[in-house]
């Protein structure tokens, strides 16, 4: 699995290629939290985001299919002490419905074969009232980032779907999801993030 490979020098690539993004879309996602809040992680990765989040939340469940990602994540947030951290297929997760306060997946939906079925799964583990955060990378048009998404697929990393701001709102519309609020990280390669109210 190629984010085995990459696991060690993921952080290194991301803060040199994007790093305003890499910082501030952990902080940014964290405003979301709450002090009692439960909160799932999907593709957790090196931790970027699970750092952030374990400072606010009661509990955080981190997720991710790459061992070596989570032992990267896991070294970030020992020092909190509510975090657990558990291999797992965010299109197919082994939990109840209505289980988390929040769900969160950073920088994963461009990459999946069935986003839809993400995006489903992580709203149905999510309490009523809840909040399902997605930040996922976008172009600023159909021609912009192409240099750094080819730099990914030349290192083994494909890009299943190239979003634009408007091609990713459309992603939730098509989805039937209208409650959504969108804002963008601008960076390199900008962020945008939905945050869905459930």
């Amino acid at each position: 699995m190629i984010w085995d490979k990459v696991s060690g020098i993921y952080d290194v690539f991301e803060k040199a290629i994007n790093g305003k993004v890499f910082n501030e879309l952990g902080r940014r996602t964290a405003e979301y939290i709450e002090s009692g809040d439960i909160v799932l992680e999907c593709a957790c990765g090196t931790g970027a985001i699970s750092e952030a989040i374990a400072q606010k939340c009661r509990k955080l469940v981190a997720t991710d299919l790459s061992s070596n990602m989570m032992s990267q994540a896991e070294k970030k947030c020992s020092i909190y002490g509510n975090t657990v951290f558990r291999k797992a297929d965010m299109t197919a997760l082994n939990c109840r419905d209505e289980r988390f306060d929040k769900v969160v997946a950073g920088n994963v939906i461009h990459l999946l074969d069935e986003p839809q079925k993400a995006v489903s799964e992580m709203l149905r583990v999510c309490k009523k009232g809840g909040k399902v955060i997605i930040p996922t990378y976008i172009n600023k048009s159909e021609k912009t980032n192409k240099l750094l998404v080819k730099l990914c697929e030349m290192a083994g990393v494909k890009f299943k779907r190239e979003f634009t701001l408007d091609s990713y709102m459309d992603f939730f519309k098509d989805m039937g999801l209208n409650d959504v609020e969108f804002f963008v990280i601008e960076g390199h390669m900008p962020c945008a993030v939905a945050v869905v109210s459930v």
